[in-house]
């Protein structure tokens, strides 16, 4: 595997692959890597010739009060775990590559990001679809994969890459969880213990509105019951909402949803959701 840190050093690898006629995909992600990400990877070695991972903690997608400085950093660990499932090429952008001395830019996708993450985390979005047109433009990559856990980071992403006519396939894989239920997240390494046990609240709860709107009960009692357990499980709960699965706007007749929840447990943020069929 290589591992390339400036970005003529990457043109040149991908110049190779794209001259030997191969596909490329790219999975972004911000490192202390798990199984959810070997998923990723896993599907785009299925998919492509060539697989690069980006680890980039992109400051741009974080807010004042965030967890930016100790987001997890695990390069050594996440760039064998990476080698071992045959990647070909590690994308390790500094900062200073990333975002170089001058920098003015600012991708933006009105409507999708505006709600639910969006309307807690100002600005969020905007370094999302910043930093991803970035690494589509960088790599240039046939496919790029991403998975269904951050699901309106998803959204926003496709929407900007249709609006911007980019020759990127966006592919998605479905979350990946522990044997209880709690989906995996590198912010899971914040839990205590305590509050591990407490966390499979929230898959639950969201399993419970499912259960209750396939049986044909009121969407927003399910709702209003979720905030109510996961508020006496010890959550401090940001939302859990029913949403049109592509805009993620109000639910539309025929259409397939998407319940969404975040909720904070011990000072650690998690967010979740599932498909509920149309």
């Amino acid at each position: 595997m290589q591992t390339v840190r400036q970005l003529e050093a990457l043109r040149e690898a991908i110049a190779a692959w794209r001259q030997a006629g191969e596909r490329v995909a790219l999975v972004p992600t911000m490192g202390a890597l798990h199984d959810g990400h070997m998923a990723l990877v896993d599907a785009a070695r299925r998919a492509a010739d060539r697989v690069v991972v980006s680890i980039f903690v992109n400051p741009k997608q974080f807010g004042p009060n965030e967890d930016l400085a100790k987001y997890p950093r695990k390069e050594a660990a996440d760039s064998r775990l990476l080698a071992g499932a045959g990647v070909d090429l590690l994308w390790l952008p500094p900062v200073e590559v990333m975002y170089p001395e001058g920098f003015a830019t600012n991708v933006s996708v009105s409507g999708v990001s505006e709600v639910l993450e969006g309307a807690h985390r100002p600005g969020h979005f905007d370094g999302v679809a910043t930093v991803v047109a970035k690494l589509f433009n960088q790599v240039q990559p046939d496919l790029a994969f991403f998975g269904e856990k951050d699901w309106q980071q998803l959204a926003v992403i496709r929407r900007m890459t249709v609006d911007l006519n980019l020759a990127v396939d966006v592919q998605s894989v479905l979350t990946q969880r522990d044997d209880d239920g709690l989906a995996l997240s590198s912010r899971n390494a914040f839990l205590m213990p305590e509050d591990r046990a407490r966390a499979v609240a929230l898959p639950r709860a969201l399993g419970a509105v499912a259960k209750a709107i396939g049986e044909g009960g009121d969407a927003q009692e399910a709702l209003a019951q979720a905030r109510e357990t996961l508020t006496a499980a010890g959550f401090d709960v940001d939302y859990v909402a029913l949403a049109d699965a592509e805009s993620l706007g109000d639910p539309q007749p025929g259409r397939p949803m998407r319940l969404l929840a975040a909720a904070r447990i011990g000072g650690t943020r998690l967010i979740d959701n599932i498909a509920l069929p149309a």
